[in-house]
């Protein structure tokens, strides 16, 4: 039987590798196009481009990966039933529960990967290439090793290890120069937020140089009229969907200790634990076709059915997390309650198989 499980492992990742390199590529060179526009602007060029497409290449996998394995498991499982190898199987006494959990084996080693993916790799490229964009289109950010992000504005230099779409910030340094390039102060605040057009500071230390020495003064909140411009929030934010699940569940800890909204985070990390989960429902899908009406039909109509419930449940999750967020449905709720839908109705054709 290991004999067997190995056969069907092999099948189920080969065709998805495939199907997932193919969907790659074909994302790739639509984010590469969409790149056209920006080439030669400022120092943003071709290989600048190229990278950021490259970088960003992780994540387009990891979004792709429970529509690549429906496809895939359609693809592999359907060339087996098309050159009755799974009536060889039956035949021979394998009964269709049998060959189920070697399919969701499969799924299970491929959700580990997607884990992998998420956490470990994901996050960090995007992060880099968000900031190797944000450096080559904006003169005044540069990224500084192991150091964060650092934005120059008039005689100001900031240091930001942490940057999120709500327009705060943590872990911040601001640096202040005299005309003549002398260090006046250094500031450091633990958080920052932009609000009502204005940058609000918290628990703030601050170091004073002057010709009689050095001065220190502790700050719980400080308003600052002007720091940066806040729409390079919308090129060097940390977007949820790019965070690792880990720093989402961190962050969210953060804003709910202080009173703050944290639903989009806290949708965006059960996404993170769903999506793994998501594969094994996709190829849970993809055995009622197989075993069903389409063991005789061409891998055309495996890959159209594939496609269209690929872009089904896609779209319904994006429906239903929009819908959550709006009337308030707890994020665990607006992040499985699409899963769920389509894992009843795998359920539901799974249990007819004959």
């Amino acid at each position: 039987m290991k004999t067997l499980d190995l056969y069907i492992h092999r099948t189920v990742f080969h065709t998805t590798l495939l199907v997932l390199m193919v969907l790659g590529a074909l994302f790739a060179f639509m984010g590469f196009v969409s790149q056209i526009d920006l080439i030669g602007k400022n120092d943003y060029d071709l290989i600048n481009a190229l990278t950021f497409v490259g970088l960003t290449l992780p994540r387009t996998l990891y979004d792709l990966f429970p529509t690549a394995t429906l496809i895939g498991g359609l693809l592999g499982l359907g060339a087996l039933a098309g050159n009755s190898e799974l009536i060889v199987m039956r035949a021979a006494g394998i009964s269709i529960g049998r060959i189920t959990r070697s399919v969701l084996q499969s799924g299970l080693v491929l959700a580990v990967i997607v884990v992998i993916f998420g956490e470990f790799l994901v996050a960090p490229a995007v992060q880099q290439a968000e900031l190797i964009k944000s450096r080559a289109l904006h003169k005044n950010i540069s990224l500084g090793k192991n150091n964060g992000l650092w934005v120059k504005e008039g005689n100001y230099y900031l240091n930001v290890k942490q940057v999120y779409p709500d327009n705060r910030m943590r872990k911040i340094e601001i640096y202040e120069f005299d005309d003549n390039k002398k260090l006046i102060s250094i500031t450091k605040a633990q958080s920052g937020v932009f609000k009502n057009k204005k940058w609000i500071l918290n628990d703030i230390k601050r170091s004073s140089f002057s010709a009689v020495g050095v001065s220190s003064v502790s700050i719980k909140q400080e308003v600052w009229e002007h720091l940066f411009n806040p729409d390079l929030f919308g090129v060097i934010a940390v977007k949820p969907g790019d965070m690792s699940a880990t720093d989402l569940y961190k962050y969210s800890d953060y804003l709910e200790k202080n009173q703050l909204d944290a639903s989009h985070y806290r949708l965006a990390f059960w996404l993170k634990v769903i999506t793994p989960l998501s594969t094994l429902v996709m190829l849970l899908i993809a055995l009622p076709f197989v075993f069903g009406t389409l063991r005789s039909g061409s891998s055309g109509q495996r890959v159209l059915i594939g496609i269209l419930i690929g872009i089904g449940y896609f779209i319904m999750g994006r429906v239903v997390n929009h819908i959550g967020q709006v009337y308030g449905l707890h994020p665990l709720l607006s992040a499985v309650l699409p899963m769920i839908i389509v894992l009843t109705y795998g359920l539901f054709a799974y249990s007819r198989i004959r």
